[in-house]
């Protein structure tokens, strides 16, 4: 099932997994997609290993195991930036022989130690490639608080424009902790002509390094709620994981009541995770009236 289609009748809510490091087994997930899965998600994306990772196999496995095994739609991650023409060509073929319609065409991020391919330089030249294809339901990724190597927003969505122009149906933002940001960033989309659905990006944070990693990645901001949180619970790992799930119910919530389009969840292969969030916004996404 193309993903794009899910948007039309309800708030779409899926999940993200990662693949397992290449030193780990690939059953080392088959536990977490068991729990996951039971979880009914409108679908469940994987991510995809850098070029030269040897993750892109995993991936490949577990989206045609979700589809075939659990009957839940995946996507795929696609990163482009160390990968050449003729590569994502026979990754496309893969996907396509193994049933895999829906992809996350990304950029990716640059590997220490290796030159980019050249083939593809922006996720928006990967979109437009996977496009003329044919076949495929194309996502992208966007920043509420602006890309990191962007210059600022409006730049920032200019460039999402593009990707948009060049093919990509629906888009899944990074992770935040303000949804003022979101709603913001939901208004200038808007304001540049990007009407394709937005899915919120909701990370549940369950531990202070987590939040140290994640906010170096991606330059997410911490609004004082959030940071009081952390303060008050840092030296307690099992009260400030509850806290964390209560504030991602609560962006959730809030969200939803706005009417997002959908709810993507950075699981963090933790299905008590997903399940405890699952669980207090089931009744609420049932509730939300059909356009």
């Amino acid at each position: 099932m193309k993903i794009t289609s899910m948007f039309s009748n309800h708030t779409v809510f899926s999940f993200e997994i990662f693949p397992p490091k290449k030193t780990s087994p690939i059953e080392t997930v088959y536990d977490t997609l068991e729990a996951l899965q039971d979880l009914k998600p409108d679908f469940i994306s994987v991510t995809f290993g850098a070029g030269g990772s040897g993750n892109g196999e995993n991936t490949l496995a577990i989206a045609r195991r979700l589809k075939e095994r659990y009957g839940v739609t995946p996507m795929a991650h696609l990163p482009c930036i160390h990968y050449t023409k003729d590569q994502i060509d026979r990754i496309l073929e893969q996907f396509r022989e193994n049933g895999i319609e829906n992809i996350l065409a990304l950029r990716g991020d640059r590997v220490e130690g290796m030159q980019p391919a050249e083939d593809f330089i922006h996720a928006s030249e990967l979109i437009a490639y996977i496009r003329d294809k044919g076949g495929f339901d194309i996502a992208a990724a966007c920043y509420p608080e602006c890309h990191p190597e962007a210059p600022n927003l409006d730049t920032d969505i200019r460039y999402l424009k593009e990707k948009v122009d060049a093919g990509a149906n629906h888009l899944i933002t990074q992770l935040f902790f303000d949804n003022d940001t979101f709603y913001d960033f939901r208004y200038r989309t808007a304001r540049a002509g990007i009407n394709v659905p937005i899915e919120a990006g909701i990370m549940p944070v369950t531990n202070r390094k987590q939040i140290e990693r994640m906010v170096t990645m991606c330059g997410a901001s911490l609004p004082r709620k959030f940071t009081k949180m952390v303060q008050r619970f840092e030296d307690s790992p099992e009260a400030l994981r509850d806290a964390g799930i209560a504030y991602a119910i609560d962006q959730i919530v809030d969200l939803i009541t706005d009417g997002v389009d959908g709810i993507h969840l950075y699981t963090m292969n933790n299905p008590y995770v997903a399940r405890k969030i699952s669980e207090a916004v089931s009744g609420i996404l049932k509730a939300v009236p059909v356009c």
